[in-house]
């Protein structure tokens, strides 16, 4: 419920100050001065503003709301011999990667996983499950955490919000632009907007967005290729694949909605049209992939 509720306070406090910019901005309206036609360049404006001010600040606050959603401690003072191994194997892997050192924790979960995030690839955050740490050797968790510094050095979680805000731009764009036609040529408003058009820019919105989210997606399962990659570059790929190994076999518990497409851990198995709405590709398909690689 905590985590339900500071997802959405989060949003409102977006949207609000979203809304604030856009009055500053002057671009608050999206009918002309004769409230008959649409003004494209305040419908772009104001579309670019929700599409990539959402993104945006999702990006900015993300350590931030990685911590308190999955409730992830950050290591500052290692207390054990366990989290000596983890500062020090993160510390080597981003000075061979060519990035900052990122912040290390360790959230409580009983499901192998592990994510990175943050806006800047030399102030990162990369936190491991405690069911991660219990059921993987030490050579398989520096993998997991050479995938995740790789995501780091790969700058993915920067290049994913950037074709986010894209694609939300371009869909807050045309749903309105649809729901304008419908209002106008259909059903034949002449001034102002009526009911038609919120009900269609709604409907147009939620399709695009589905259309949308596959392209998003894609770049999705393609850049945990590229960081699996990665791992078995700083960790070796025996290590990388028997860590992927270990994930088929975990309990499958994905993190919370926010977080799920900056983790490891992946459906074992899913193809067709099922594939085109996955964050992660199938773990087999990762596992072929490095064995492929490898000449294995």
């Amino acid at each position: 419920m905590k985590r339900v509720l500071l997802f959405l306070l989060t949003n409102i406090a977006v949207l609000i100050v979203l809304s604030i910019v856009l009055r500053l901005l002057g671009v608050d309206r999206i009918l002309d001065e004769s409230g008959a036609g649409l003004n494209y360049w305040n419908l772009l404006i104001f579309s670019a503003v929700f599409g990539f001010g959402g993104s945006l600040i999702s990006l900015a606050i993300s350590k931030w709301m990685a911590k308190r959603v999955t409730g992830a401690q950050v290591i500052t003072q290692p207390r054990s011999a366990n989290e000596i191994w983890l500062v020090d194997t993160v510390k080597k892997q981003a000075q061979m990667a060519g990035i900052g050192m990122p912040e290390v924790a360790i959230f409580d979960s009983d499901a192998p996983n592990a994510f990175a995030t943050g806006m800047n690839r030399n102030k990162a955050l990369v936190a491991v499950s405690t069911g991660l740490l219990r059921n993987m050797n030490q050579a398989e968790v520096e993998a997991v955490l050479g995938h995740e510094v790789s995501h780091v050095a790969n700058g993915d979680m920067i290049t994913l919000t950037l074709i986010q805000g894209v694609v939300n731009t371009f869909v807050i764009f045309i749903s309105r632009v649809v729901g304008h036609f419908v209002d106008r040529v259909i059903l034949k408003n002449e001034e102002g907007h009526g009911l038609g058009f919120f009900i269609t820019t709604i409907i147009a919105q939620i399709v695009f967005g589905i259309l949308a989210s596959v392209i998003v997606l894609w770049f999705s399962r393609n850049r945990e290729f590229r960081a699996d990659a990665g791992g078995a570059k700083l960790a070796g790929t025996a290590s990388m694949i028997g860590a992927l190994e270990k994930l088929k076999k975990g309990v499958q518990e994905p993190l919370p909605e926010q977080m799920s497409a900056f983790g490891i851990s992946g459906k074992p198995s899913k193809h067709g049209l099922k594939l085109l709405f996955m964050s992660h590709p199938p773990l087999e398909d990762r596992i072929e992939a490095l064995k492929r690689a490898g000449g294995m």
